[in-house]
Formats: C-alpha cells, structure tokens, sequence
C-alpha cells in the first residue's frame, strides 16, 4: 500500500490531489491545523492529521511512514504592507524549510511541492516564444508585491534543496478554476463574471486549467517526474476578454463591456501607494504585466498532462456553486 500525505488536503487543489490519490488506490492522510475542516472532502476516507507548517515536530510526525507528500499548503501573504514585505519572505522560507527537512529526516521518497505561474518569469525579449520552465521570476522585479518574492523564494529553497540530494518536484500551475473552491479563491472571478458584476477587465493574457487535471498531473509527477524539475501546469492561453466572454456565455450573463488601458492601471497602482484614502493595489493586480501565455509541452511530454475544455470546466464550478 502506497501511503501519502496531502498537506493541505482541506484546500482547493489539496482536496483534488487527496481524492486523485484514492483514485489510483493510494491510502491518503491529510494534513490540517484545524480539526474541523475537512474541505470538500466531507464524505472521503482521509486519515487526517493536526499540526502546523510552522512545527517542525507536527510535520516529521506527520511524514512518517509515507512514501509520498504532497505540499499544496503554500504560505499565503494577505497583508499588502510593503514594509512587511522582507517579514513574509522570512515566514515563507523558514515554513518551506521545515517541510523540506522533515522530508528528508522521515524518509519520505519523493516530496511535490505545488508552486505558482508566479514563480515563471517572462521570456527574453529577443526570443519569441511563449514562457516556460527555463523562465524564472527575478526577485524585486515587482516592487511592493510580497507574494511574488514569498513564493519565489519557496520554489527556490525546493530547487536547491533538490540539487542536493532531496528528492522534489516542482509544479506551477496557471490559473486554476474548478468544482470544491470552498475558500472561493479564484472561483470568485467566476462568480463576478456569472453574475454580471464584472463590468470592467484588465488587459492581457490568461491560461487556465481545470483543478482535476492538475491534480492528475500531481499524481503523475509522484509517478514518473523527473527530481529537481519544474512543470507548468495549464490548459489553453486566452485573452482575458474572451475567457470572460465564454463564462459570461456559459452563465446567460452579460460580459464586461470594457477592457481597461494599461496606462489606467498604472495610475492606479501609482496613486494607491501615495494617497491613503485609496484603496491598496493587490500584488495580483500589481503584476498585470506579467500575466502572460504559456508553454506546457514538457508537462504534456513527461506527466501526461492532459486538459478538458474551459467550457466543461465553467459548467461544472458553476454547478457545484449552485449545490453549495
């Protein structure tokens, strides 16, 4: 019997990564700080465990005996104060630090750990290619934005670790939508756009994969991913127009009737960081120019990566909001 660990299992992608792994008839125990939160796993045997990332002890304890961990509980920055910025990073790394460590001293074989599409940076600009894994963020190229430098310098602690003998996998998935978003992460643009409250866009590029074919391809880089590589992720590139048309479509909504100009945008962020009546740009809004389309033939080539249709998709987040 293959034993794992989901930490994170009451999560949105960790729920999907607990219940892929029953699939192929793995024993699954998840990883939680509270006792009560099971996710949308309510009616699923998980063997589930309380402790803290923060917790060394909680962490080896937990990893014992399994063959597999799964680390989809990445540290969240939610504060936007940039004089936090340099406190969050520090939070970050020593959490990922004490997984990567109780990893090695619990004898775990191999440890997948979901980054972000944050974490891949634009390509050069004398190659005109799409973004992929060759492709990293460069701390401090975003000023004020904890996130981007918090999960940057995660996937890094994991890549340097894996050099070193420890065996990881690093994923970055894209935008992920999909049934079980019980936090309403990013089901809530779905929600905007279904309910015509999204009257206005950014500009830019959006690529979006299903959250149970990004769980299957965790599974996949348990099974046959290469130590020490990352893989992104996604499904199809789009325009942020036409993917909100398509929700708005599969909704019997209106879609956003205009795109805003970047140069807005830029006002606004610039405005926010001077004038305290205004309220604070969000890191994610922060990174507009960075949203990008990207390549994800190697996940396609070496776990298989396969991804449904957005449609398929909208429809079924749509339904399971409608149920619960």
């Amino acid at each position: 019997m293959t034993n794992v660990l989901v930490l994170g299992a009451a999560g949105f992608i960790g729920g999907h990564i607990a219940k892929k792994a029953q699939d192929v008839g793995w024993k699954v125990h998840g990883f939680r700080r509270n006792s009560s939160s099971a996710g949308h796993l309510q009616n699923h045997d998980i063997a589930w465990v309380e402790g803290d990332l923060d917790h060394f002890s909680s962490l080896k304890a937990a990893m014992s005996g399994m063959d597999y961990v799964f680390h989809a509980a990445g540290y969240y920055p939610t504060d936007y104060d940039p004089r936090k910025i340099s406190q969050q990073i520090s939070f970050a790394a020593e959490q990922m630090k004490n997984v990567v460590r109780a990893t090695r001293e619990a004898g775990v074989k191999r440890l997948i750990y979901t980054s972000t599409m944050s974490t891949i940076g634009l390509p050069p600009e004398n190659e005109s290619r799409l973004a992929d894994e060759r492709d990293f963020y460069r701390p401090g190229s975003l000023p004020h934005n904890g996130y981007y430098e918090a999960k940057c310098a995660m996937e890094n602690i994991a890549l340097e670790a894996s050099r070193v003998g420890y065996g990881i996998v690093v994923l970055n998935p894209t935008t992920v939508f999909g049934p079980g978003d019980v936090h309403i992460s990013t089901g809530e643009i779905l929600l905007m756009i279904a309910e015509g409250k999204a009257r206005v866009i950014p500009p830019g590029t959006i690529n979006i994969i299903d959250v149970r074919d990004a769980a299957a391809a965790h599974i996949n880089a348990a099974r046959i991913g290469k130590t020490g590589e990352r893989y992104i992720l996604g499904g199809a590139n789009y325009s942020i127009s036409e993917a909100a048309a398509i929700i708005a479509d599969i909704a019997g909504a209106q879609p956003p009737r205009f795109t805003l100009p970047s140069w807005v945008l830029d006002g606004y962020i610039q405005l926010s960081d001077f004038l305290p009546f205004i309220p604070y740009a969000p890191f994610h809004l922060r990174a507009y120019k960075y949203w990008q389309g990207y390549n994800m033939d190697k996940a396609k080539r070496e776990l298989n990566l396969q991804s449904r249709f957005l449609e398929e998709t909208v429809r079924d987040s749509l339904r399971w909001f409608s149920h619960h």
